[in-house]
């Protein structure tokens, strides 16, 4: 098994756990428990219960004809409690929590067993989250050189990125809000109820500015901070450039060596991925059963819409009436960096590729290609955001069983922005960014494991939108520089002949 790339082990260890955990399924009869002969209590016409070790969902048809929906924490049942509709009656949330024994299932003991060791993954991924974003942010910006480069064309290439980063993130949550994945596909017409986040939007958006600032740096790091760890890095690195001489190039040099010990130890715990989907996917099939698959389908038919949508409408008019040039002629030029991407999975991987295709393709100089290209590799990731705010939000539908609320889409998408720019160009590293948002969030990080089956083939798709996105930044950079101007307008005759 280790002789075959990454993705087959993943695919193999998906099915292996897919496998196992249908067997189990479908042999554990107390994953669903009617309730049609039960009492129940006055004004209760109807009762469903669907219960899962995580959620416990009931609907509720009132002899008025009014139909509700109840989404309780599966995991306060207590061992050894029996099913009890008797607080029905008090119309509160967590009166409707119905607990039912399941110890003595051996195939829940399997489910259950094969989630902690898929735990164990997961927290290997969290172990690194910190670190690789703290040192690829300051290896990022520090690359920069000298701090007079953090000039004009430092801040139209800043400003591109971050605007078609936005604009790639509001795609995608408008994409998961029309389709709606997690919930099959379907809009659910039943009211529900459930704990969600207060506040207007405004005080959202002071407290996220608030959580940017940490009061303590070191703090912020031990408790997992990512907001603050991402600012605090950001400025120590331009300050760093600021201060300039000996100690920006110790500065450089420590934590480049950082970056590099962390990569490794990134990529040694993601050659363990085959494993973790295994365990992971057991236990989400032992308790859900084929309906997962359901979902999954419609996940990735979201994240594979929105990239399109992103990657043949919003940057090819960027293009077309910011950079003056013709988005198909141009996307010719790139064809062979894109393709690389596409197949290679990997941002870093693909960039000198990337250089010579805008240099020699598509004319852009030099001075702007290889200030943009590198730059855009570390922190521009469109097609990563895009699908990290698509991911939570689905992952969110098929927990709850309901969308997030306005206040809560504007942290994922807020998040999803900063912690994009700490996804390293590398496969599979946005599963580790991937852990910043869904903490943001409150969402449980175990549920990760349902798409990390799937995440090489959407890896390869958001790989390729985000060399396109860095692509149409050097055109647009261009159009705006001095020595890009000429350069920046034409592609050149041979280009078709160049490899």
């Amino acid at each position: 098994m280790s002789r075959l790339a990454l993705h087959w082990q993943i695919l193999m260890g998906m099915l292996l756990g897919a496998g196992i955990g249908l067997s189990l399924n479908f042999m554990a009869s107390e994953r669903t428990t009617g309730l049609e002969q039960a009492t129940l209590p006055t004004g209760i016409a109807h009762a469903d219960l669907h219960d899962s070790p995580d959620l416990i969902t009931i609907d509720i048809t009132q002899e008025d004809g009014i139909q509700r929906r109840w989404v309780v924490d599966g995991t306060r049942r207590t061992p050894g409690s029996v099913a009890t509709l008797k607080k029905l009656q008090s119309q509160d949330a967590q009166s409707y929590a119905i607990f039912h024994e399941h110890g003595r299932s051996w195939s829940r003991w399997v489910g259950d067993s094969a989630q902690k060791l898929g735990g164990l993954f997961l927290r290997m991924l969290q172990m690194v989250a910190v670190p690789l974003i703290a040192t690829s942010l300051i290896t990022g910006v520090m690359g920069l050189g000298h701090a007079e480069r953090l000039g004009s064309m430092f801040a139209r290439t800043l400003f591109y990125y971050v605007v078609t980063s936005l604009l790639a993130i509001v795609t995608g949550l408008a994409m998961v809000n029309l389709i709606r994945p997690g919930l099959g596909g379907e809009k659910n017409q039943q009211s529900h109820e459930a704990e969600i986040a207060t506040g207007s939007l405004s005080e959202v958006l002071f407290n996220q500015v608030e959580t940017m600032i940490p009061s303590n740096p070191i703090g912020a790091l031990a408790e997992g901070n990512f907001l603050s760890i991402i600012c605090f890095s950001l400025a120590f690195a331009i300050f760093a450039l600021i201060v300039g001489g000996k100690t920006a190039e110790i500065v450089r040099d420590f934590f480049g060596a950082a970056f590099e010990v962390m990569m490794a130890m990134t990529m040694a715990i993601i050659k363990l991925a085959p494993w973790g989907v295994l365990f992971l996917m057991l236990s989400v099939t032992s308790t859900q059963g084929v309906e997962v698959f359901k979902s999954l389908g419609w996940y990735m038919l979201t994240v594979a819409c929105a990239l399109a949508f992103h990657a043949m409408i919003t940057l090819p008019m960027i293009v077309k009436f910011v950079a003056r040039r013709d988005p198909m002629e141009f996307a010719k030029a790139m064809s062979p960096a894109l393709l690389t991407a596409f197949s290679s999975a990997s941002s870093n991987g693909t960039l000198p590729l990337t250089l010579a295709s805008v240099e020699e393709r598509a004319g852009v100089s030099n001075r702007v290609s290889s200030f943009v290209l590198p730059l855009g590799a570390t922190i521009n990731m469109d097609g990563t955001a895009l699908y990290e705010a698509v991911a939570v939000l689905f992952i969110a539908q098929l927990h709850h069983g309901y969308n997030l609320p306005l206040t809560d889409q504007v942290i994922v998408a807020v998040t999803a922005l900063l912690a994009s720019v700490g996804a390293a160009g590398i496969p599979h590293a946005g599963l580790v960014m991937m852990v910043i948002i869904l903490q943001a969030v409150k969402l449980p990080v175990e549920m990760q494991g349902i798409i990390i089956a799937v995440d090489r083939v959407l890896d390869m798709c958001r790989t390729s939108v985000n060399v396109w996105s860095d692509s149409c930044g050097c055109a647009v950079v261009a159009r705006y520089e001095a020595t890009g101007k000429d350069s920046g307008g034409e592609i050149p005759e041979s280009a078709d002949n160049l490899d």
